[in-house]
């Protein structure tokens, strides 16, 4: 028994501490990109037709992982020539009555829509044609340590200097 313990020992010392061959490289980097996080722009507008929402493929040179989150931004203004982002989903309120808009994600696609508690047809073009959206695409374990209520903490944690806009 003691001779099998010591052969059992010296056997997993040696499985230990043996070295193999190197594995392959990993992907080189690639100069100039940023991989953990981009943004991208879309305008869209809704109508009937639509049914009050559109999706919008996410461009081909952002790759998004099922740990990604997708942080929507709505263009509400501008300010001295600075725009103004608000989160989704963003809530009007229009006297008594309130709009919504919102969106949902896969790792191909956004939705964008729009929701209120009365039948959207009654809106002015003002809250449906040519509404500006960002998507930022960022790791969810960078998403816990910022404030993800400004675009802009956002763009600069991440350090994001170009944003892809799409026609």
């Amino acid at each position: 028994m003691k001779k099998l313990i010591t052969l059992l020992t010296i056997s997993s010392i040696l499985f230990i501490s043996c070295q193999g061959e190197m594995g392959p490289p990993g992907r080189d980097g690639q100069d100039g990109v940023n991989i953990l996080g981009q943004v991208f722009e879309t305008v869209v507008s809704f109508d009937t037709s639509n049914d009050f929402e559109v999706l919008v493929e996410i461009p081909n040179q952002i790759e998004v992982f099922d740990s990604d989150v997708l942080l929507g931004y709505i263009l509400v203004g501008v300010d001295n020539g600075v725009d103004i982002w608000e989160p989704l989903p963003q809530t009007l309120f229009l006297g008594s009555d309130s709009l919504i808009y919102g969106f949902n994600y896969t790792f191909a696609d956004v939705v964008f829509f729009m929701d209120a508690t009365f039948p959207l047809e009654e809106l002015d073009s003002d809250f449906t044609q040519d509404i500006v959206f960002r998507v930022a695409v960022i790791p969810a374990d960078i998403a816990k340590d910022i404030n993800v209520n400004k675009i802009e903490n956002v763009m600069n944690f991440v350090n994001i200097e170009e944003i892809i806009r799409l026609d």
